[in-house]
């Protein structure tokens, strides 16, 4: 088998080859210095949220990294980190389950396992009791694009009683929650720190370790969020609230790990008199998440010939390629008045739910990701 061309960014692929389908480019050194920055920055054990990005590409970049620990919410995921690195350690933080997908779970190495209720407690047995047990606390905290609150998660006073019954079982009792998506806000994080640690004092248990879950903020728009900023004030917050006898930490970034190794390029199809634009890739594809996320400056459009295409950009309607009326972005975006036909536009920090949540829907959709050495044009 031939290797793959070596790319040297997405513009050189583009004016080579003319890709008339969206492409993903993937860039192995970005992933890795993210990666390497949770590893500095982050006071406890890094653990990769596998949902945000499956791809074999990005499970075995961040192994070269020295992520060695993966949050999996399904059978299908551990599979999937057991086939490039069979000595991982797995943490099974989706808090339903079936009873089947806990049968299939028994096959790996669960080291931990997360519950919000009674009954979900009772469907670890087949585990064993030699494993941590997490306690997923909730709390009405803002600071997030969306939290998890709504469907996962218990009350401190439940908490309370659960983290009590873990214990009583014998398992590794620990205490965890999830601030929400796209969170910048380190007092959130604080806040739920704060109760973790009376909700131990109240049921009792020394916690073993407390995740402080993902949501780290990932660069949609405007600046940078400044992660350090919230490592610090996770580190603060522990201190301050547990003392000398704190647990060990543990973090499930996905989004904030995968974003910033990808950029999607869509091309132009059509331009309307109008000035609304129609790309070959739309809601039903890599730009699925915009639905709910939205965030669009961080683009740059070039001509077939792989140069910047200038002019004064000015909010254009845009839709996707599909036959389905829904499928356009929530909001105008900016783009200049010298686009054409046939021009593509490159949306940077696309590496997380893109390709997981991207669907074929009227023959359109992403192909395998290519491996540039840069991103930057």
């Amino acid at each position: 088998m031939r290797p793959d061309p070596h790319w040297l960014s997405p513009e050189h692929h583009l004016w080579r080859e003319q890709p008339d389908h969206p492409v993903m480019y993937f860039s192995p050194v970005v992933l890795q210095q993210t990666a390497q920055r949770f590893l500095d920055g982050f006071p406890g054990l890094v653990t990769y949220a596998v949902k945000a990005n499956p791809d074999e590409a990005v499970l075995v970049n961040l192994v070269a990294a020295g992520i060695t620990a993966f949050d999996v919410a399904s059978p299908a995921e551990m599979a999937a980190v057991g086939a490039v690195c069979p000595e991982a350690v797995l943490h099974y933080n989706n808090p339903v389950r079936s009873t089947a997908e806990v049968a299939e779970a028994v096959r790996y190495d669960i080291a931990s396992a997360s519950v919000d209720c009674l009954s979900e407690l009772d469907k670890l047995a087949p585990l064993g009791t030699d494993i941590e047990v997490t306690v997923r606390l909730a709390l009405p905290i803002k600071g997030a694009a969306y939290d998890f609150g709504a469907k996962f998660g218990v009350d401190p006073e439940g908490a309370t009683a659960l983290l009590k019954e873990v214990a009583a079982r014998g398992y590794r009792a620990s205490l965890c929650f999830h601030p929400g998506t796209q969170c910048d806000d380190p007092t959130a994080w604080a806040a739920y720190i704060r109760e973790a640690a009376d909700v131990a004092t109240m049921a009792g248990v020394r916690i073993e370790r407390l995740n402080v879950g993902g949501g780290f903020a990932s660069h949609r728009a405007g600046g940078a969020p400044d992660l350090e900023r919230i490592f610090e004030g996770i580190r603060d917050a522990v201190a301050g609230s547990f003392g000398a006898d704190a647990p060990e930490l543990i973090c499930e970034p996905g989004r904030a790990l995968a974003s910033e190794a990808f950029t999607l390029a869509t091309r132009v199809k059509a331009v309307r008199d109008c000035g609304a634009v129609f790309l070959n890739d739309g809601l039903y594809g890599g730009l699925f998440e915009f639905r709910d996320i939205f965030a669009v400056d961080r683009l740059r459009v070039i001509n077939s010939a792989g140069e910047p295409r200038t002019g004064t950009s000015r909010p254009r309607t845009v839709f996707g390629p599909t036959c389905d009326s829904l499928d356009q972005l929530p909001e105008p975006v900016a783009l200049p008045d010298t686009l054409k036909e046939g021009d593509y536009v490159l949306f940077s920090g696309m590496g997380a739910y893109s390709m997981s949540l991207s669907t074929a829907f009227n023959g359109y959709g992403l192909s395998r990701p290519v491996t540039v050495a840069s991103l930057s044009g």
